[in-house]
């Protein structure tokens, strides 16, 4: 159970949550929501301990499992198998079994003896834990999360970036964790995936909050909704459902729009009647009396919410270039023993619209990185054609520096801009004040991904590579999103699970991954966008 008392959260000098308190408790199911920007993630990270809150009081009891939207911690070398079995403590036990096998296999007979030992109390141990019960239920979880039995037995450093992920929530879903904090948990996963997560959380006994621009998750899951409310700094607590807190939620709105309507025509005949009296001696005590009852109406209100500000999405004026900016020829890529694809081609024509697809893993995002020049192939050739621009959006960020402030970023993705204009596009992406100068690293994953994007509007790009652009937005910032791809005269390479964002891209072709098939694009390939 988690327990918050009258905690105040701020992101410098600005005042994200001001004195809110609620409870947690077993079987709560509570959907956390709130615009771009508004709080979410930070306050997560306070609940989960990994971030500290400006005043009150946060207690917990019991374990938490806590799923942040960037997930890459740990030891990278270690398998993908004993970061899931590791929420239980059993990847140490399996580590120490694998190695008493080797005594046991070894010529000399004291030192099988004494692997034989060592095996018998080591799975003695293992089987108090859950055993072979547990790393069954450890591949089952996987599995229905799109990890087969090859992912598992490879180590982290040579997974997707979505894979990576995919680990982690099996990790946190097998952890038996009394609490679990999920931010944005369908992130990289495919259709059938998502339908199981809901029926495990819905199935959940323990408490759970979670982030989700998946409306059908939230519809299908949750029984409270928490709604941080930026305009106002206030967490509003709902005890329902999703679609009873929608029409909950516009209830109140129209309730605070009509008191204020009939507030300030009250408050308005007031000052006009005090308007006319307070110029008569006799009567300017009273005129004062009605000044101070109009203030006292509308002081009494609550502030009517305002609309969500958006960030204003379009992307670069293409610079110009010759008919064919990019090239690819045979291109190849190995992790190890992991072969991901080979003998991939591609020519990006100017103005070209290329949609990639392929199952988790296939190496989307790896070719993206090879296009984008950040890694280099195995074997194969990328090629600039005349005047190449390239702006590439990475699914994790990793072209943001989080060292950096958000300023510094923009500065170093436009060095030759003047900073009024610098700021001047950050405001437009919902970065004003002293939101400029917040180290990238404490970010939201939407605010990550506007600042991601606002980069790209600097760039002047005429070869755009997006890596799952809509991941992280709420929905009015995503249609933002959408209205760019619909609008760029340049060239996109795109790879998405989200069909809207290829229906907005409207592509000529696609790559099928792993073969580096090539075909002009038909509706039946519709289809498998959210299964790709």
């Amino acid at each position: 159970m988690i327990t918050a008392h009258e905690v105040e959260v701020r992101a410098g000098s600005q005042i994200l949550l001001d004195g809110a308190s609620f409870r947690i408790a077993p079987g709560d199911k509570v959907g956390l929501v709130g615009r771009n920007g508004a709080g979410k993630t930070t306050l997560t990270r306070i609940l989960a301990g990994e971030g500290q809150q400006f005043s009150g009081e946060v207690t917990r009891s019991g374990s938490v499992g806590y799923l942040p939207q960037d997930p890459r911690t740990g030891d990278t070398d270690v398998l993908a198998r004993d970061r899931i079995l590791g929420a239980r403590g059993l990847d140490t036990i399996v580590a120490q079994l694998r190695r008493a096998e080797q005594q046991i296999a070894s010529d000399s007979d004291a030192e099988h003896e004494r692997g034989m030992r060592r095996y018998a109390r080591l799975e003695a141990e293992f089987l108090s834990l859950g055993g072979y019960a547990s790393e069954s239920e450890a591949a089952t979880i996987a599995a229905s999360l799109g990890l087969p039995e090859r992912v598992l037995g490879q180590p982290l450093h040579t997974l997707s970036g979505g894979q990576r992920r995919r680990v982690e929530l099996a990790r946190i879903l097998f952890s038996d964790a009394e609490t679990l904090l999920l931010d944005e948990p369908t992130n990289h996963l495919d259709a059938d995936s998502i339908l199981w997560l809901r029926d495990f959380l819905r199935a959940y006994r323990g408490g759970l909050v979670v982030i989700s621009h998946d409306v059908a998750l939230l519809d299908h899951t949750v029984n409270r909704v928490f709604h941080l409310d930026a305009t106002r700094a206030a967490l509003d607590v709902y005890n329902v459902g999703w679609t009873t807190y929608l029409e909950q939620r516009e209830t109140d709105e129209r309730r605070r729009r009509r008191e204020r309507a009939n507030a300030e025509k009250k408050a308005a005949t007031l000052k006009a009647q005090a308007d006319r009296m307070r110029y008569k001696a006799t009567k300017a005590t009273a005129a004062q009396n009605m000044d101070r009852r109009a203030e006292r109406l509308l002081a009494g209100l609550e502030a009517e919410r305002r609309a969500d500000k958006v960030a204003k999405l379009r992307f670069p004026e293409p610079a110009p270039c010759g008919k064919t900016p990019l090239t690819a020829t045979g291109l190849s890529k190995s992790y190890g023993s992991l072969e991901v694809f080979t003998d991939v081609d591609l020519a990006i024509d100017r103005g070209s619209r290329v949609v990639v697809l392929g199952l988790n893993g296939a190496g989307k995002t790896t070719l993206l990185r090879l296009l984008s020049g950040i890694e280099q192939p195995d074997t194969g050739v990328v090629e600039a054609g005349h005047g190449l621009r390239l702006g590439y959006y990475a699914q994790e960020h990793e072209t943001l520096d989080t060292s950096r402030t958000v300023l510094e970023n923009m500065r170093s993705a436009a060095p030759d801009l003047a900073d009024v204009e610098v700021r001047r596009v950050l405001g437009s992406f919902l970065f004003s004040g002293d939101a400029v100068d917040k180290p990238a690293s404490v970010l939201s994953g939407g605010e990550k991904t506007r600042l991601a994007l606002a980069a790209l509007v600097v760039s002047s790009a005429n070869v755009l590579l997006l890596d799952e652009p809509t991941n992280n937005l709420d929905p009015a910032s995503r249609e933002e999103v959408l209205g760019a791809l619909r609008s760029f005269e340049g060239a996109i390479v795109l790879v998405t699970h989200d069909e809207g964002a290829v229906e907005a891209l409207a592509p000529e072709r696609v790559l099928l991954l792993p073969d580096g098939a090539e075909d002009l694009w038909n509706a039946d390939y519709a289809d498998l966008v959210t299964l790709a």
